[in-house]
Order: C-alpha cells, then structure tokens, then sequence
C-alpha cells in the first residue's frame, strides 16, 4: 500500500469555475448581478442544496467487496487530507448559503484521530437565522463504544451505521475483515444512546444476503433501528459492477412483503429512502432505489472528498477543487469568497441526473471510499 497525493477524474480548473459562476450569477445576488456569500444553492434546475456530506478520509478498518480492493490500495497522501481549521471554515461558509445538514463520512470517519473535534466544530455552526445545523454520521460501527459517548457530547444528531449481513462467514467473506462483533457493539451501543432516528444501511446484493432481507428488519427492530437497504450502485474500485446482478427495490419490498404489510410514507422530500411502514407501523423500512427509482430531481445534497474536491453527484466525473483556494495564502475573506464561488459554479454544473441507466453512462473513476458515503 502506498500513500500519495492522487488526482482522480476531471478537475475544474480556478479560472473556468470562476467563468462559469459569471455566466451564471446575471441577474441574481448582489446589485453587480453576482451571487454573494448567503445567497441560497439553487442549480439551473431550480434544486436548493440544504446537505453537503464531508468526507474527513479515505481509509476505512473494512473491505468491503462492493467499494474497494482488499490490497493495492493507493490512500491519499497526509498532505492532501483537509485539516480540521479548512473542513470548518468549508462548512462555515456552506452554513451561510443555506447548508443545514453536514454528514460525516469516509471511508471509516471514525478512523480520524480528532473526529470529536470535528462533530464540536461543525455543531457550533449557525445558518443565516440563527439556528444550528444538524451533524450526522455515515460509520461502520467499529470504534462507536469508546467514541460515541464523546462524539454525543460534542453535538452529534444522527447516526447511519452499516451492516450488509449478521453472518459471520458472510460478514468476513464480504468485508474480508472479521469484526462482526465490533459492528454489532457499536449498533447496541447507538441503540443504548437517545440518538434517533437511528438507521442501519445495508447493500442488497444477489447470492450475498439477499435471503437475510427480513432477517435484517427484525434485527434493526430489535434495535429500535430503521433498516434501509440500498440497491448496489456502479462504484465499486473494480469496476466489476453488472446491472443484471444487482437486487432492485420491487424484489427488496417483494420479499419484505411476505413478512408484513408494506404501506408507502408520504412526504419523502430530498430524503435518498423511499420508506414503508411494517404492519401499519411504528416501525418501518427504507429503500435507497438510485438505479431503478432514481430520486435526482429532489436532490438536494453536495459532497466534500477528503482532499478538498467539491462534487455535485456520487457519479460525477468532474470536481472543484477548494484546496488551492484554502492554501495559497490569501487574506481570510478573499478565501471565504473563493470557497463560495466554488460552490456555486458546484452547483451550477449539475446535471439534471446521474444517467445511470443511459447507454454512454460512465463510472466514476473514484471508489465509494475516496468519494464519501
């Protein structure tokens, strides 16, 4: 394994950001026509992005088959990694553009050494009326008994923790790790805790778990937990992901539906599940369907890499680059201005949809882990 500084994909370039944001910003914002610091996201689409999902690194304490290989791994070098001053100050201008929800990911984000600080920074952070914004976290589990406590008191709202199996044979071969104890202390512990919802997320995968679906269900009731199962997506750094493989959303409720009496939640908003209540509730599941059902006219979500790569789709192939912006040495409020244009020319350069199912769809070159969950 090796650790240097890795550029994957297209990277839009200073100069070209700050065009684009010209052409785009005729007519809105300040009284030169430009959008100015606490101006709303809004695409061309008219989409208005409230969740920037930051990804504090890119390694993680599992391998999991569907987001990395097990070895070969090139990791982003200390040096490209933002510091916890750059991920606040990010944050903090996303804040005042309307940000509510920051989500910490990874790879594992409880592997960063000063994750407390992190949650503490970012849950100190108002929006333009004064309100707090709301921290959650995408995890594995692993290290949640000893950290979860800290992270709680440091003003951590919501918890996703992932479990793809309850199978110890199952759980190794598919994460080529034996921690399946380690998981399941980390779910009772955020079960023991009053951070609710809590949600449990699980990859649907053919001939790997996917005759453990109730299974799955029962366990996260037991938990006082929301399962959600997620239809495999093409991220995985093999690029070996084949569509006619993949468990879809009608085959997760059809198997769902022999065990309870599935009815629809209305109201699902940006939110990535579908959801249904089990036998009229309270519990229910979700279904993340971004293959079949996609959900990207509601999106509202922007993502941060651990290197300071703005992306304004899982699957885009284009980044912003906010890391030159952060470290060539300018005065604080000419950096404030450059990170808000960067996310602006992020957001004008969505497209409508991830084109999964188009013809000419390419993958990203980023596995999920270098992405952010």
């Amino acid at each position: 394994m090796s650790a240097i500084p890795v550029t994957i994909g297209r990277r839009m370039p200073l100069a070209a950001a700050s065009e684009r944001l010209d052409a785009s910003a005729q007519g809105a914002g300040s009284a030169s026509g430009r959008p100015v610091i606490g101006d709303a996201l809004v695409d061309t689409h008219g989409r208005v992005h409230r969740d920037l999902r930051i990804s504090l690194t890119d390694r993680c304490s599992l391998r999991c088959t569907y987001c990395m290989p097990e070895q070969g791994n090139e990791w982003l070098a200390k040096t490209s990694i933002l510091t916890l001053d750059e991920i606040e100050r990010i944050a903090r201008v996303a804040a005042a553009d309307g940000i509510t929800t920051f989500r910490l990911t990874g790879g594992e984000p409880l592997l960063r050494t000063d994750i407390v600080e992190v949650v503490r920074r970012l849950a100190a952070i108002t929006g333009p009326t004064g309100a707090p914004v709301e921290i959650a976290m995408t995890t594995n589990g692993i290290r949640l008994p000893e950290l979860l406590p800290g992270l709680i008191e440091a003003g951590l709202n919501r918890l996703n923790i992932s479990i793809d199996t309850l199978r110890r044979d199952r759980f190794h071969e598919l994460t080529r790790r034996d921690r399946l104890d380690d998981v399941l202390e980390g779910i009772a512990a955020a079960g023991a805790s009053d951070l609710r919802p809590l949600k449990l997320n699980a990859v649907a995968m053919r001939d790997v778990n996917d005759d453990e679906l109730v299974e799955l269900v029962e366990f996260a009731i037991a938990h006082d937990a929301q399962m959600r199962f997620i239809e495999q997506m093409p991220l995985d750094a093999g690029h070996t992901w084949d569509r006619s493989r993949m468990v879809t959303q009608d085959e997760i409720l059809q198997a769902l539906s022999r065990r309870w009496t599935l009815a629809p939640v209305p109201g699902r908003g940006g939110a990535p599940a579908a959801r249904w209540t089990l036998d009229g509730g309270p519990h229910s599941v979700g279904v993340i369907a971004s293959v079949t059902a996609p959900f990207c006219g509601d999106c509202d979500r922007l993502r941060l890499t651990a290197d300071g790569q703005l992306r304004n789709c899982l699957f885009s192939t284009t980044e912003y680059d906010v890391l030159p912006i952060l470290r060539d040495g300018r005065p604080a409020d000419t950096v404030d201005a450059g990170v808000d244009g960067m996310l602006r020319s992020c957001v004008h350069g969505k497209l409508p949809g991830h084109a999964i199912n188009d013809p000419a769809f390419l993958q990203p070159a980023r596995g999920m882990n270098a992405i952010g969950g």
